[in-house]
């Protein structure tokens, strides 16, 4: 099979699409003229988080794809079946899983509330476990299957465990799910891989929880993780499986060669993101 120029008529699934990097990956596909369910918690506004499946699937429409808002919490087994038999109904069949879904605390071990590691792991690992597992019928009926994680390469380094040792293991349990599933479906042609940020994004848990305005003007805008999703999906599914890609490493051997049209602020220094191996060195010119 060789490679696709465009996902039009492809359906995706999207955990955590109301808003940010899930939003902006939907939007890219729907450009496309992509079908795209919207599974997330958020059905009525947040006082602190931006948009809804609803004001999403309103995005996703106008931008020239097909929306299906779906409220989907991805802790609930029913509610991950429900939501995967709909969308496949819905748009006859399901190509592209995307596992956005993410719960974050940097705390240490002594600050750690039980509950709040039980948050980490139920909606990171366990979410995309089981989200994995139940589209697996799904994509095995697709012509060019794609299951993608938004996690880290598995660096296992102690500098990534030791200040959020709770938040680091959820993630990379998100990645472990990559490790596993690409060796496990390789031979029926279900591509997995995983897509990580180099740099910090413009998203609600940058501005709220980890630096405020002054990270959100050090960061790209989610449109660099888009972008990067949307040129994976065009792979053959047999051709490229089992990898950890970084945002701008991977743009960069499709032959992007312009990436400041994805900083938020031109001239403010770029800020690193957690989990980026030392090993992986940014594309030429790309943090200039």
């Amino acid at each position: 099979m060789s490679d696709s120029s465009s996902l039009t008529g492809k359906t995706l699934f999207i955990t955590g699409a109301s808003r940010g990097i899930g939003l902006a990956i939907g939007l890219r596909a729907a450009r496309d003229g992509a079908n795209v369910a919207i599974a997330a918690k958020t059905a009525a506004p947040h006082p602190k988080l931006e948009g809804t499946i609803f004001t999403a699937a309103e995005q996703i429409e106008r931008a020239g794809g097909k929306a299906l808002p779906l409220v989907v919490d991805v802790r609930d087994e029913e509610a991950v079946r429900d939501a995967l038999d709909r969308t496949a109904n819905t748009f006859g069949g399901l190509d592209i899983v995307v596992n956005n879904a993410s719960a974050i605390s940097l705390s240490t071990t002594p600050k750690t509330e039980m509950k709040r590691f039980d948050l980490m792991h139920q909606i990171n690992t366990r979410g995309t476990y089981m989200v994995s597992k139940y589209a697996i019928p799904y994509l095995e009926k697709a012509e060019n299957p794609h299951i993608l994680m938004l996690s880290p390469p598995l660096d296992m380094a102690e500098k990534w465990f030791a200040p959020h040792l709770a938040y680091t293991m959820a993630k990379f349990g998100m990645s472990l799910c990559v490790l596993g599933l690409a060796g496990e479906l390789r031979s029926r042609g279900i591509a997995v891989n995983a897509l990580w940020p180099r740099t910090t994004i413009a998203t609600a848990a940058v501005q709220n929880l980890l630096g405020g305005d002054a990270l959100m003007q050090a960061s790209r805008t989610p449109e660099i993780m888009a972008d990067a999703a949307h040129a994976l999906f065009l792979k053959d599914a047999r051709g490229l499986t089992g990898r950890f890609l970084i945002d701008d490493t991977f743009l960069a051997e499709e032959g992007v060669t312009e990436f400041s049209k994805y900083r938020v602020t031109a001239g403010v220094p770029l800020a690193p993101d957690f989990f980026v191996p030392e090993t992986s060195v940014a594309p030429p010119g790309a943090l200039d």
